[in-house]
């Protein structure tokens, strides 16, 4: 099953699960008991499929994107955060920031995973009965802030508002039996600029939720994003950057698509 989160025409928040008749009104706890209704909702706005509690992040998990990054595999996943404000929304645009300034924003596609209920001591064998499901997530990232203005530290770089578009659906678990099976693609303008498969990661989705989750209590509602795979702009000669104008879409096999313009102007955002 796939569900949305969505804006009606009055501005309320509600979810729907996206089905081939038509997108149909959800009443209950998505986190816990819920069903479908016979109500067809219009969505004026299609929002990020999860609110979530807190955004953490994995780099350096394909094992191409290590190697197009001159860097050996890490011994253990690299962590990092990023702020909540960093949330974006399908179809809502990627806003270039101007206080701090980057002529280097890049594009990462990324398989999203959604903690369904509260996380501590995950085992590998445990890990995927915490998930409630799967999205495709961009980590947006300012190279300049994350290295040569950064001091080490790739939060500030990736936290910028509107840095993590999450979307369009979030598929929930029993229609992934195997979140490491599936191809992930990016389209820049029309030119496919990454082309892998979740397959290519170093830690696999259960590694990952087991090692986060080790003496630390990962709550209802973390999304963690789990790593790109190779083709960023950052590794290509010469540099392919993101510029106002552009349109980008991360597409995973069994989610769907996630489209999001780029420009430097801010607009109203929803959360």
């Amino acid at each position: 099953m796939k569900l949305i989160r969505f804006l009606d025409s009055r501005e309320r928040i509600g979810f729907a699960a996206r089905t081939p008749a038509g997108d149909f009104r959800l009443e209950g706890d998505v986190f816990g008991a819920f069903h479908i209704t016979q109500e067809r909702v219009q969505v004026a706005r299609l929002l990020a499929p999860i609110a979530p509690t807190q955004i953490l992040a994995i780099g350096l998990n394909y094992r191409q994107h290590a190697h197009e990054s001159g860097v050996p595999a890490p011994e253990f996943p690299v962590v990092f955060t990023k702020f909540l404000g960093s949330l974006n929304h399908p179809g809502a645009p990627i806003v270039l920031p101007q206080r701090l300034p980057s002529d280097s924003v890049d594009f990462e596609a990324e398989l999203a995973v959604v903690i369904g209920r509260e996380c501590r001591n995950a085992t590998r064998e445990t890990a995927l009965d915490f998930v409630l499901g799967y999205t495709c997530a961009n980590d947006i990232s300012a190279r300049d802030w994350q290295f040569a203005r950064g001091g080490t530290q790739w939060g500030r770089a990736k936290s910028f508002d509107s840095f993590c578009p999450l979307g369009p659906a979030l598929t929930l678990k029993d229609e992934i039996q195997n979140p490491n099976a599936l191809a992930i693609t990016t389209v820049l303008n029309g030119q496919t600029v990454q082309n892998s498969n979740t397959r290519d990661m170093i830690f696999d989705v259960p590694a990952i939720i087991e090692f986060l989750s080790a003496d630390s209590t990962l709550p209802q509602g973390t999304v963690i994003l789990t790593g790109t795979p190779q083709g960023v702009g950052m590794a290509r000669t010469p540099p392919l950057y993101l510029q106002s104008g552009d349109e980008i879409t991360v597409e995973i096999e069994k989610i769907g698509a996630l489209s999001n313009a780029v420009q430097t102007r801010e607009t109203t955002r929803n959360s």
